[in-house]
């Protein structure tokens, strides 16, 4: 099952079943295995130990086949594991991505440039904009050292409804949103996916970073910016990290 656009994304959290586990001594093989099919077949896949009892293990898998990955969550539960939480969204652009006359416009009234500079300014632009929306429809996840993920939503309750005010306006608050956002570059790699009509919440949000004080970082400073703070909602928050899959088995004893 291909989507017509973007990647397929689970999140995938298990508790260990540590009777089973007793009995099967090749439990995390399996799991190590199934890890190891699914990248075979051109996927991807994070193994994380995760911190708190929310969960003890938790995977993060994407590509471009839907039913690949539902294969992948089966061959998981071959393991003496008990799922507590899944997630399930696809990669995509951002409606309010800036155009190319959003660009031109900026140009000409923030750095006054026209003609000729202005179009080679234009030819940079539109690079860095492939790259920026390849990177989002088909991501390639980096090694780091912690993993956070939470779902989330536009709110839609009066006087703060999302949804009620003008495009415009929407495009103008996320544009600052993302500015906030940007600021973190080198820290922080996030990954914002989409769900609505697919899960629960409107979208995922992965975040990955060697320091863990960067996720609470980048969170803390965005519950300031309007767009979280009159129209976020946010789900449950998960923190792992982010380990080769036979350590992250070992780790949870399987």
């Amino acid at each position: 099952m291909i989507p017509s656009e973007g990647w397929g994304v689970l999140h995938l959290f298990y508790e260990v079943d540590r009777d089973a586990a007793e009995r099967d001594p090749n439990a995390g093989k399996r799991v190590v295995d199934a890890v190891a099919s699914l990248e075979a077949d051109g996927h991807q896949a994070l193994a994380f130990v995760v911190l708190g009892h929310k969960a003890d293990l938790g995977f993060m898998a994407l590509g471009p086949d839907l039913a690949r990955l539902q294969r992948f969550q089966q061959e998981l539960r071959t393991a003496p594991l008990r799922p507590t939480y899944s997630y399930v969204s696809l990669t995509e652009l951002s409606e309010y991505t800036s155009t190319e006359d959003d660009e031109r416009a900026r140009l000409r009234t923030e750095e006054g440039v026209e003609g000729d500079e202005l179009e080679a300014k234009l030819v940079v632009w539109r690079d860095r904009m492939a790259h920026y929306q390849e990177h989002r429809i088909h991501p390639q996840l980096p090694r780091k050292a912690c993993i956070g993920f939470y779902p989330m939503s536009k709110r839609r309750v009066a006087p703060d409804n999302w949804y009620e005010l003008a495009f415009a306006d929407r495009k103008r608050l996320m544009g600052g949103h993302a500015r906030v956002g940007r600021t973190y570059a080198g820290r922080i790699v996030q990954l914002i996916t989409g769900s609505t009509g697919l899960d629960d919440w409107e979208w995922g949000v992965t975040l990955l970073a060697d320091d863990p004080v960067a996720l609470k970082d980048i969170v803390m400073e965005m519950r300031f910016d309007e767009v979280s703070a009159r129209f976020g909602e946010f789900g449950p928050f998960y923190t792992g990290l982010v380990l080769d899959p036979a350590d992250a088995v070992a780790r949870v004893g399987l």
